[in-house]
């Protein structure tokens, strides 16, 4: 619903008063705050990229938030995924989001998706949603929610982080690139070690996730530059962006 009939929305005191650093920007305002509180947007994973964009999606005032996640907590995801405290060490990722997600707003609707995606329940889990954001660690994952953005015509807001290095995109918006443009095939497995085998560096979690909510915030309110067609390089330890030019 990233065109909603605005005249249905209504924000009440609280919120006025919640969101009056928005309120004051000429590119929110009212109106893009209403579209904020119309939107709805499925992350997938509450991990080191879900965890801050999640949290920053919440505060901004995103009406409808989806969360797809399957484990459970543990000591070594806290390093880095900072929706999740200690207290909830050995319980759902999807519940601990969610509670820290309406501790910061209570006005967000929640939904849970406590399973691994397939592609048996991919395409309905994802149909409710205006956007989607990739927040997964693996291959498979990412080219079965890029497939699905492209058979639903759905943005997919791209991130991903190993070591000192991160990269985020905007995929399959306004007749741009999609994963596979990118990345045609998967690499063979094994090929690539994982976060878990190779380490990351917890504060870049927050750079690329920060940027994906920034990037889907964008999308709903219909202003700035996304990154389509463009593929975001950062490099913590020089502290560099670097810019790629991606064409369908």
């Amino acid at each position: 619903m990233l065109n909603p009939n605005l005249d249905e929305i209504q924000l009440n005191k609280q919120e006025y008063e919640r969101y009056s650093r928005h309120l004051i920007l000429p590119e929110v305002g009212l109106e893009g705050q209403k579209r904020l509180k119309a939107a709805s947007v499925l992350c997938i994973g509450t991990g080191g990229l879900g965890s801050p964009l999640l949290l920053y999606l919440a505060a901004a005032g995103v009406g409808r938030i989806g969360i797809v996640d399957f484990d459970v907590v543990d000591h070594s995801n806290l390093q880095r995924q900072v929706i999740h405290g200690t207290s909830w060490v050995g319980k759902p990722k999807i519940e601990s989001a969610k509670n820290r997600i309406l501790e910061i707003n209570p006005f967000c609707q929640v939904d849970l998706y406590e399973t691994r995606v397939s592609s048996e329940n991919a395409i309905d889990i994802a149909t409710p949603y205006d956007i989607i954001i990739d927040g997964t660690d693996n291959f498979p994952t990412r080219y079965l929610m890029n497939d699905v953005c492209v058979l639903l015509n759905k943005p997919n807001v791209y991130g991903s982080i190993f070591r000192f290095e991160g990269q985020a995109t905007v995929f399959n918006y306004q007749g741009g690139p999609n994963y596979r443009d990118l990345y045609p095939e998967p690499p063979p497995p094994g090929m690539v070690p994982s976060c878990a085998e190779g380490g990351v560096l917890g504060v870049l979690c927050g750079v690329v996730g920060s940027i994906q909510a920034t990037e889907a915030i964008k999308i709903i309110l219909g202003q700035g530059t996304t990154l389509s067609g463009r593929l975001l390089l950062y490099n913590a330890l020089d502290m560099t962006f670097r810019q790629l030019k991606l064409r369908p």
